[in-house]
């Protein structure tokens, strides 16, 4: 029997990877950045290729909003099925820097959460914030 395992050449699956932090202050003020079209919403991005999802996740906070945080817990992960998208989620503690807005960031600052969950149009991200702000549900894995 011949096999033909030659002819094909085989593609690996492409996911992105994302990470974004629930960052919360010591006045329990969750920090939010409006970026120009999704409203308000959590910082966070695309993990690089050699980079751990903790550490793109600090990273894209520092870009985003100015503000460098220590990751205190990883939360869960939401996956986006259809758009082949993981997002990972951390909890995060300011430990220094000043709210700066950045190219995706208009403005930035912290806010109560119970405002801030009202700010954040979203729906999903409410979703994920909620998820993240109860530790009953770690680690949660959500699929949509």
């Amino acid at each position: 029997m011949s096999s033909n395992h030659g002819t094909h050449t085989y593609t690996p699956p492409k996911h992105i990877v994302s990470a974004a932090t629930i960052v919360i202050n010591e006045q329990g003020e969750l920090l939010l950045i409006k970026g120009p079209r999704r409203g308000w919403e959590m910082p966070g991005g695309q993990v690089e290729e050699g980079e751990s999802m903790k550490e793109a996740a600090i990273r894209e906070t520092i870009e985003e909003s100015g503000i460098v945080v220590e990751v205190t817990k990883f939360c869960g992960i939401f996956q986006n099925v259809g758009k082949s998208i993981c997002n990972t989620l951390f909890l995060a503690k300011p430990v220094g820097g000043t709210p700066t807005t950045s190219s995706e960031s208009l403005e930035v600052s912290f806010f109560p959460i119970d405002q801030a969950l009202e700010m954040v149009s979203h729906s999903n991200f409410k979703e994920r914030i909620k998820y993240c702000l109860d530790e009953e549900t770690h680690p949660f894995y959500v699929e949509f």
